[in-house]
């Protein structure tokens, strides 16, 4: 692997800086480059949880402002909804334009509720307006009398090479936000043939626009507002060696507690565990396993139900009047499951139904339980939890996660389950506690099977190593290890 580039040193942490201040004098750097400078493209390397769409819509409304009219370009349309929903937020006379596609309900509704919001499918429709957004995709197809001054190009590193070059065209100048760290860019074709080309249209947008530009600015974005103390150390070093970054908050400035007593099963111990340290590991018994581990599954499943019958409650720095504040209760809305797999996420999905549907017909109240309508923790009880692929969870935040780790079970160590930006996803979408569910013996199968893809030359990663990534996650996680059965 060949190590990238290293980012402007104008985002090193200064010894004893507080967070806040770390942040706020980064920001200005990469503003200034993005509105001021004269390079034709600035990068900036954003960990999980840093501000990235803080960060955009602050350059759009900026750029807007000093009369620079720009094109934002986002990855997926619910990403495009999802800036233009914060757009408008946060100023709500400002002139956004999403342009979108000409199938039924082509946008998320709830952009309607904005009186500046123009919605169009047709780019002229658009023209004049002071920010017009959408997804790469419908870029491709406009045809400007004149390219745009100014873009922004979110989730930069999720964008393939051979979308950017089909976008070029429409600009001069462009700002670059990503996290290097999430999962790679997807494609349905094989693409080995180009690796480590310069012209693979496989590679990420921002790795070959380095590797043609070698002299662009590069930032990064020092602090991550979403991970705890306990967790920003772990994921910095795991995944983000070339891009360090640190908490936003320290020891004791979050905390998870349990209302109700623990019943001294595993499940209970582990939960403990992530509630005092923020990561916990819930670890079967060595054995290999179909991918839909039923005792795996169930693990997980009775994990959030436990939870949800105990009663959490998260304190953060969010709360307001935080001495004596009685905390946010931790709601199936604010927990999430995550796995390597579709059919996974389904058996988790039938398993936590099974335990709602149980809890509901147990006699102990007039909805089953006696908490709710709907079984512990109030609507939808375990089984409102959100459970989904790394895929799908990208980008989202939750108060606690429990993940399915993915090479656990498995007889083999593929290139798939080693990739470094699926675990990292798992590992970083929680603001308190992640709980591991995984069978014994994953560091034994990593040592039994190392690398058989050929090496590419050439080829520039800003992850790390695979085996290297996932011995680190695993060495972490057995000090807060708890064996079931």
């Amino acid at each position: 692997m060949t190590a990238p580039a290293h980012v402007s040193g104008a985002e090193a942490t200064l010894p004893g800086e507080p967070p806040g201040q770390a942040a706020a004098r980064a920001t200005e750097a990469i503003l200034a480059d993005a509105l001021e400078g004269q390079h034709r493209g600035v990068v900036v390397d954003s960990p999980p949880g840093a501000g990235k769409s803080t960060l955009v819509v602050r350059a759009a409304r900026e750029l807007a402002a000093a009369g620079h009219p720009l094109m934002v370009i986002a990855q997926t349309n619910a990403q495009v909804d999802d800036l233009v929903d914060r757009l408008a937020t946060a100023d709500p006379e400002l002139p956004v334009g999403r342009l979108h596609s000409s199938e039924p309900r082509p946008y998320d509704p709830v952009l309607d509720r904005h009186p500046a919001v123009r919605t169009s499918a047709k780019p002229a429709d658009l023209a004049g307006l002071d920010i017009v957004v959408s997804t790469a995709a419908k870029w491709a197809w406009v045809k400007p009398e004149e390219p745009w001054r100014h873009a922004i190009v979110d989730e930069a590193y999720q964008m393939r090479s051979d979308a950017l070059l089909a976008v070029a065209g429409l600009f001069e100048r462009a700002l670059f936000v990503g996290d290097p760290g999430q999962l790679d860019p997807f494609s349905q074709v094989g693409a080995d043939q180009w690796a480590g080309h310069a012209h693979d249209p496989s590679a990420s947008a921002v790795s070959t626009l380095l590797g043609h530009n070698p002299g662009l600015p590069q930032h990064r974005l020092p602090v991550s507002w979403r991970l705890p103390a306990s967790a920003a150390p772990l994921v910095s070093d795991a995944f983000y060696p070339y891009t360090p970054f640190r908490s936003g908050t320290g020891p004791g400035d979050r905390r998870l507690a349990f209302t109700g007593p623990p019943d001294g099963s595993p499940l209970d111990e582990v939960l403990d565990e992530a509630a005092r340290e923020g990561w916990g590991l819930l670890e079967l018994p060595a054995a290999r396993t179909p991918r839909t581990d039923p005792e795996a599954v169930a693990a997980v499943a009775r994990l959030v139900h436990r939870m949800l019958e105990r009663g959490g409650v998260a304190h953060n720095e969010r709360d307001t009047g935080s001495v004596g504040s009685p905390g946010v209760p931790l709601t199936a809305a604010r927990i999430a499951v995550g796995t390597a797999h579709r059919d996974q996420a389904a058996a988790v999905r039938a398993a936590l139904a099974e335990l709602a549907g149980t809890s509901r017909g147990d006699g102990t109240g007039p909805d089953g339980d006696g908490t709710g309508p709907d079984g512990p923790a109030g609507p939808g009880g375990a089984a409102a939890v959100t459970v989904d692929t790394a895929n799908r969870l990208q980008g989202r935040e939750f108060d606690v996660t429990v993940i399915l780790h993915p090479l656990s079970g498995r007889p083999d160590a593929t290139e798939f389950h080693l990739e470094t930006g699926r675990l990292c996803v798992l590992a970083s979408r929680h603001r308190h506690a992640c709980v591991v569910v995984c069978r014994a013996g994953v560091a034994e199968l990593l040592d039994d099977h190392p690398a058989t893809e050929p090496v590419q030359l050439g080829a520039v990663s800003r992850a790390p190593d695979g085996w290297e990534a996932h011995q680190s996650v695993l060495s972490h996680l057995a000090r807060h290890a708890v064996p079931l059965g």
